[in-house]
């Protein structure tokens, strides 16, 4: 991989961090990743879930492949107007209410309007509150400070705001001069990301896969059923591209790419497993396998809503998941090495 490509995959990352899209309100990122698919005369179709399938021709069109990333992202609802004109949430997707504490966030209302505002616990100021440090990060004491002049529930209602309206994560994406890019919603954007600079290449290269592929850009995979349809009968291979799990135990770093041998699903499958392995050997591809223990991705819901494929999980190494993310360009580089040579490589079965 070129240093332009690099460089052009982080950028294009960036891009897509920055599109607010919680899981349940996915249109404009899948807006985004179309029309950057269609400048590629890459043909492309929406699922009635929003998700988005495109599909590239192989020399064997009886047997097929799907890789899938997923643009949805952690965020919220408004789950009450306060009556001191603050707003509770309610959590989409996995994680700690302490993950979101101080951060500046979006409302978007059912009419398209948006307002800013800052995730805080009602105990915040620590000359009123004695208990400031102690109170739990919770439903109850964190609230949405809106950056609009209101102090009742009817002020807010009148800007528009009402129950169900989405909240997005402000990323604060950065790229160092190091080679880091840190962000919120790296999970899965930056495997997004690179799924769509390896159709790029392909479309540029004029490769023609060994089978048909089709690539998947899931909107469900933070609430569990991102990728388990529109599955093609034809398909015997399923690789889901999601963020590696990194921690205490864990081998995944940010510099290699990650072969997940198993999550809270089970083992994926071993001899898809061992062809990965075998491909990154080959191809002098850093990669650490590991164990993700509370986990599950699009391959492991299609699994288990019966579809009977060779499924299989891989990613780039991604620090503090579900909180403030951070991978290296390196990782990024051989997650998209092994995906250039996985699809053109032979399936297993």
């Amino acid at each position: 991989m070129t240093n332009t490509y690099t460089e052009d995959t982080l950028h294009l990352i960036k891009e897509l961090v920055s599109i607010p899209s919680p899981s349940g309100n996915t249109n404009e990122v899948i807006t985004f990743v179309e029309k950057f698919l269609a400048e590629l005369q890459i043909t492309t179709y929406r699922n009635r879930k929003g998700g988005l399938i495109a599909s590239i021709d192989g020399k064997d069109s009886s047997k097929h492949r799907m890789l899938t990333a997923h643009v949805d992202t952690l965020g919220a609802m408004v789950k009450e107007i306060k009556s001191n004109g603050r707003l509770k949430i309610d959590l989409i997707g996995g994680f700690k209410y302490n993950s979101i504490e101080g951060e500046y966030c979006q409302i978007e209302t059912s009419n398209g309007k948006k307002f800013t505002g800052t995730i805080l616990m009602h105990q915040t100021s620590v000359h009123v509150y004695k208990d400031a440090g102690k109170a739990e990060r919770n439903q109850d004491n964190m609230e949405i400070r809106i950056d609009e002049k209101v102090t009742n529930a009817e002020e807010v209602r009148a800007l528009g705001i009402e129950v169900g309206d989405f909240v997005s994560f402000d990323p604060r994406v950065e790229i160092t001069p190091s080679g880091y890019i840190k962000s919120r919603h790296l999970d899965d954007k930056a495997s997004v990301g690179i799924l769509l600079q390896l159709i790029k290449q392909i479309k540029k290269e004029n490769l023609t896969l060994p089978y048909t592929t089709h690539f998947l850009i899931s909107n469900n995979e933070e609430i569990g059923y991102g990728g388990n349809s529109n599955i093609t009968p034809e398909t015997v291979e399923y690789l889901a591209v999601d963020m590696g799990a990194m921690g205490d135990g864990q081998s995944t770093d940010e510099y290699t790419v990650s072969i997940c041998v198993k999550d809270a699903s089970g083992p994926y499958h071993y001899e898809m497993r061992k062809n990965l392995v075998r491909l990154a050997q080959e191809n002098n591809i850093g990669y650490k396998l590991d164990i993700y223990p509370y986990y599950g991705s699009d391959a492991s819901a299609a699994i288990r809503s019966g579809h009977d494929i060779v499924h299989g999980l891989i990613g780039p190494g991604i620090d503090s998941s579900h909180a403030f993310e951070r991978t290296h360009q390196s990782s990024i580089e051989n997650t998209a090495k092994l995906l250039y040579h996985y699809v053109q490589s032979y399936l297993v079965l």
